[in-house]
């Protein structure tokens, strides 16, 4: 991503007094050429940067300013995390060059920046099969901007059935599920996970949030998210595949499947969640070549009875 890396120049030359083309290519790992091309990317854009020419040269900035950093807001210092972290798109050398480099940010700073690092998890992965698209919720920047500030806001939020309520949370991060937002944050009642576009208000309150010493944000979203699955699909059968039908199974069941261990006789226990037996027997029973259900006695007997009625038709 270009703009990841004119950021990640820019905090390059303010950390020294001067660069060549090749040391931002060797620290970047880009090559040469695409080194220069940012360079004169930034000059055009009216970033005050000037170039040295002869022995000795490199670009530097106009006026030498170095490692203080102090052109740069606390909201750009964020953004940079947010760019830098672990749920960013940008590539593991960006990230990787961006955090060697934001280490000339000023303290203040970097408190603040490295709370946004780790306030976002992006999980491509949608709920269901709905393509459906939303515009970003109206109180997302605001939520995140709690989060990684570390105060507790008063929330409005209307619930499925259209009532609303108001509380104080304590918000502990953010999380994009396919087109969907989500709020993890304290409350009186426990942690709980609130869909940001169902937010009605967020008023911080500037009081500091109560954040669990061992909270980590992946962690706590996949428990949430397994949560969520086994209400969505409340069954699960078991089955042994053969090896080489794993990958088959991963195909077609996608999340759905959880893959065990190995048998004596090298087949493979498999968990296979659905919303009830018939529905998923039917899906199943072309994979029989490959699948054994073993539980529950029900999955087994829909088998079965689809069996008979393919050999009564085809047979």
């Amino acid at each position: 991503m270009r703009s990841d890396r004119l950021v990640a120049i820019l905090l390059l030359l303010q950390r020294r007094d001067q660069v060549t083309a090749a040391e931002v290519a060797r620290e970047l790992e880009i090559s040469e050429r695409t080194a220069r091309r940012d360079l004169d990317a930034l000059a055009m854009a009216g970033v005050p940067v000037y170039s040295v020419q002869g022995r000795g040269g490199g670009w530097r900035l106009v006026g030498g300013a170095r490692t203080d950093l102090s052109g740069l807001t606390a909201s750009e210092a964020r953004a940079l995390f947010l760019v830098a972290g672990p749920a960013s798109a940008a590539t593991p050398t960006v990230k990787a060059a961006l955090r060697k480099l934001v280490r000339a940010l000023p303290e203040p700073f970097r408190v603040q920046a490295e709370a946004a690092a780790s306030s976002l998890v992006i999980e491509p992965q949608r709920w269901g099969s709905s393509r459906v698209e939303y515009p970003p919720p109206r109180f997302l920047d605001q939520l995140q901007d709690a989060v990684i500030r570390g105060v507790q806001v008063r929330l409005g939020y209307v619930d499925r059935k259209g009532d609303e309520t108001e509380r104080t949370v304590h918000p502990l991060g953010i999380v994009a599920k396919g087109p969907s937002w989500y709020l993890v944050a304290g409350t009186d009642a426990g942690r709980r996970t609130f869909r940001i576009d169902r937010v009605s208000s967020a008023d911080p309150t500037g009081d500091p949030v109560h954040r669990p010493e061992d909270f980590d944000l992946a962690e706590s979203w996949r428990e949430i998210a397994d949560e969520v699955d086994r209400k969505r699909m409340p069954l699960e059968i078991r089955a042994v595949c053969v090896p080489h039908g794993i990958a088959l199974l991963r195909m077609a069941l996608g999340p759905r499947l959880e893959v065990g261990g190995s048998m004596t006789d090298g087949r493979v226990e498999v968990v296979i969640r659905g919303h009830n037996e018939y529905m998923l027997a039917g899906e199943l029973a072309w994979l029989v070549e490959w699948l054994e259900v073993t539980g529950p006695p029900g999955v087994r007997d829909h088998l079965a009875s689809i069996g008979n009625a393919l050999v009564r038709r085809y047979g």
